[in-house]
């Protein structure tokens, strides 16, 4: 796993040289709130696409 640091370089390294300080926090965002879906994911576990549609069906 990249440290953050790492992640952000990456990040900017494949933005484009015209892209704002408001792209970059913008980016940024994007990813932490990725990287905490996919952590939550990991430590409560998923539902299937049916087990979502059962539970909305009711």
């Amino acid at each position: 796993m990249n440290t953050a640091k790492e992640e952000a370089l990456s990040l900017i390294d494949k933005l484009p040289d015209s892209c704002t300080f408001e792209d970059i926090q913008y980016h940024l965002y994007v990813i932490e709130k990725i990287q905490r879906g996919i952590d939550r994911a990991e430590k409560e576990g998923t539902m299937s696409q049916e087990e979502v549609e059962k539970r909305f069906s009711r």
